[in-house]
């Protein structure tokens, strides 16, 4: 298996990129307040399409699960295109990522895989119909810098959750009751930590509050320098990885720390460290991790059902969100505002 961090490589080096990440401040969005999209509600129509990698025989049952919510599901007009690795041409994937957005009727964005690839198109990103009129979007792994950059350039508040090239052996009943209450419901998301996920074991006790920020690590270090990667001041910073080695961990996590961006972050949430590599007498991805968010001073939980592992839960980015270590929680506000058939329901 080809994994992201070669893709993303073999892209920098066919396109005579640097290989280096140029330094800088990362993006602000300024002091405006978190925009929410309304709450899906059934009837309302949605767009899959795939801003990054090629989609195959199981997006038939991520589409098969919105519409067993209720939801309308319309495919994009480049969903099944192919260019390479990526899912059709850059321009193509940025005609359907625009149309999703600008498109009055279309009240939900989902992400079809992930893989590599919205790094190419994300700087052609429609702000003006994002702002003009706020919709549900959900993805992760390579969707971190769409979820970055809807947060600096419109303060959307987004889902970090499945794709839709679903696999229902690791993303069952309760991730699906997840994902469905995170974007068709006001309810606040309460996440436990995990014992038997090895992020578990990565702790700094202690209580902290903020906007809950971040994503894939490997994404969010590659979006130093780029408008993509939101301020992390007095946010709670989440992460996730997979298929990276604890040295892997470890030189992201320092990259971060070197050029300024973790500094005066309120605390840190860890997802899943999936398929990371152990070998016998060196630190596992946990121990580094360990190692090198003690220093920071702040709160760290980890153990949380987020990222490429089973049982993937959906949580928004954007929102406020607290983290507990002797409770083992991270609860998060709503991403959502309610829709109109909420608004009906209280009339």
């Amino acid at each position: 298996m080809i994994s992201r961090r070669t893709l993303i490589g073999a892209a920098a080096a066919g396109t005579g990129a640097a290989v280096s990440v140029v330094s800088g401040a990362p993006a602000r969005a300024g002091t405006r307040a978190a925009i929410r999209a309304p709450a899906l509600s059934p009837g309302d129509r949605v767009r899959v399409i795939a801003p990054a990698g090629v989609p195959d025989a199981r997006l038939a049952r991520g589409i098969q699960l919105l519409e067993g919510f209720g939801l309308v599901v319309e495919p994009g007009a480049h969903l099944y295109d192919q260019y390479g690795y990526l899912a059709g041409t850059d321009e193509a994937r940025l005609a359907d990522l625009n149309a999703a957005f600008r498109d009055p009727g279309v009240r939900g964005v989902f992400a079809a895989r992930g893989g590599y690839g919205t790094q190419r198109i994300i700087d052609g990103l429609d702000l003006s119909a994002v702002r003009r009129d706020p919709r549900v979007f959900v993805g992760f792994s390579d969707l971190t810098v769409l979820s970055g950059r809807l947060w600096t350039g419109a303060r959307l508040i987004s889902f970090y959750g499945p794709m839709m090239n679903w696999t229902d052996a690791r993303t069952g009943p309760v991730e699906i009751e997840s994902l469905r209450r995170a974007v068709m419901t006001t309810d606040p998301i309460v996440l436990h930590s995990d014992p038997a996920e090895p992020s578990a074991a990565v702790s700094v006790s202690g209580v902290a509050t903020g906007t809950l920020l971040g994503g894939n690590l490997t994404m969010l270090q590659t979006s130093l320098g780029t408008r993509d990667l939101p301020s992390l001041r007095g946010a709670i910073l989440l992460f996730e990885d997979t298929d990276e080695s604890p040295y892997s961990y470890d030189r992201m996590l320092t990259h971060l720390i070197r050029t300024g961006a973790l500094h005066r972050i309120a605390g840190v949430a860890l997802g899943q460290f999936t398929n990371a590599s152990v070998v016998s007498g060196q630190w596992t991805a946990a121990q580094a991790v360990q190692d090198r968010l003690s220093g920071l001073g702040v709160p760290v939980l980890g153990g949380l059902r987020v990222g490429h592992g089973n049982g993937q839960l959906t949580v928004p980015l954007g929102a406020r969100a607290t983290i507990d270590t002797h409770a083992g929680t991270l609860t998060v506000e709503a991403g959502v505002r309610p829709g109109a058939a909420s608004y009906q329901s209280l009339s």
